[in-house]
């Protein structure tokens, strides 16, 4: 809903107050059903890529792969006139959509065999704080509320990643790449969300996800990574991770920010914390330090509170 203007405002802010803004209407039930599906999906990221036996980064890379593979032909059937006539200004922020989202699955999926699942879910899933952080450099003023979550957030990850230095640097080390991680994310949701204000999920999607491939391709060319020499289960794994977190996840998450916004997006996000979690630690018996438990309540409390400070 547009504020009164004493005096106006720069182009950016008011762009990325807007971008943040949840829907004035009623929040649609399918939206949201969708958007619980996403997180579902999600959350079976975490698990399921600690549990395949390949380099991460070729991971991450052929899951977009893949998804390139499934999405490509029915988009180029039914949306080829649109991804013809796509806005340079739309198509150029989906590139670059695209490039955050290779940086954060080249952050994120390695950080999964660093520390534990649930730490690195719930550091990667600060993007609500990482998105107030970027509104604040463009000129946006957030509520009192946001700033105390945000506060509170901080030092849920204070302790957590003091917990993860107590066991090894190495945990420490994926902390940090599971918070860039989160960084990352949040520039992909706002490119995401203004792009999709003019251009269809599939079309937005399948240049991301190409953009993405390509992205990572080149990451892992330049670190050596092996690229195949695996059994057959392993490809099956990151088929399941494709189908799951890729496709239900991350493109049922593309559908629904148009009418959800980014800001509700991103916050219903949090549930891939304890949902990651429950999973590593029911499959694969991936159990956090019991001084762990206080940091996530203490980050997703904040982040809540960052949420419904948002609203207002």
């Amino acid at each position: 809903m547009p504020a009164a203007r004493p005096a106006p405002a720069p182009e950016s802010a008011t762009t990325a107050s807007a971008a943040l803004r949840p829907p004035a209407h009623p929040l649609p039930t399918v939206d949201l059903l969708l958007l619980a599906v996403s997180i579902a999906g999600i959350s079976m990221s975490g698990p399921l890529i600690s549990a395949t036996a390949a380099p991460a980064l070729a991971i991450a890379l052929w899951r977009n792969v893949m998804s390139v593979g499934v999405l490509g032909p029915y988009a180029l059937l039914r949306h080829r006139a649109e991804l013809r006539g796509i806005p340079r200004r739309a198509l150029l922020l989906a590139v670059a959509a695209g490039v955050l989202l290779a940086v954060h699955f080249a952050l994120w999926m390695p950080s999964l065999r660093m520390t534990s699942v649930a730490s690195a879910t719930a550091l990667v899933t600060t993007t609500p704080l990482w998105t107030i952080l970027l509104m604040r450099l463009l000129g946006h003023r957030a509520p009192r509320m946001v700033w105390l979550g945000m506060t509170v957030a901080f030092a849920g990850v204070l302790v957590l990643t003091g917990v993860d230095l107590s066991l090894s640097p190495r945990a420490l080390l994926g902390d940090a790449l599971a918070l860039a991680a989160g960084l990352a994310a949040a520039g992909y949701m706002l490119l995401g969300a203004e792009v999709r204000k003019t251009v269809s999920t599939t079309a937005y999607t399948l240049v991301c996800y190409a953009t993405t491939a390509a992205g990572l391709l080149v990451i892992c060319l330049a670190t050596g990574t092996h690229l195949s020499g695996w059994p057959a289960g392993v490809w099956w794994q990151i088929a399941l991770l494709m189908v799951t977190a890729q496709l239900l996840g991350h493109s049922l998450s593309n559908r629904v920010v148009r009418t959800l916004g980014p800001s509700i997006t991103s916050t219903a996000i949090l549930l891939e914390t304890p949902g990651a979690a429950a999973i590593a630690a029911l499959w694969l018996g991936q159990w956090p330090p019991a001084a762990a438990y206080p940091a996530v309540v203490l980050i997703l409390l904040g982040l809540v509170l960052v949420a419904r400070g948002g609203r207002r």
